[in-house]
């Protein structure tokens, strides 16, 4: 497995693969409309035509209702990575 660096405190990377451009935007529209974040970036996904949008989050700067849902959220010890993420 491949290892990437982790984001800055208060940021998180997101990575949406989608089977056409315009759901993997739909998705990345509604993260925006709750936090601060970069300009996305598209890449293929796949044989199937498929997109990965990547785009980088800054949660310190959270609007509503990401922000209570930040405040009152706990991680949990059950989370785990899905067997095809890297």
């Amino acid at each position: 497995m491949e290892h990437e660096p982790l984001p800055s405190q208060d940021h998180a990377e997101v990575r949406i693969v989608a089977a056409t451009p315009e759901v993997a935007r739909r998705v990345a529209e509604v993260l925006r409309r709750c936090f601060d974040s970069t300009e996305q970036r598209s890449y293929p996904a796949g044989r199937e035509g498929g997109t990965r949008l990547h785009l980088t989050l800054d949660t310190a700067h959270a609007a509503e209702p990401a922000r209570s849902w930040l405040a009152t959220s706990e991680s949990t010890a059950q989370a785990h990575a899905h067997a095809d993420e890297v």
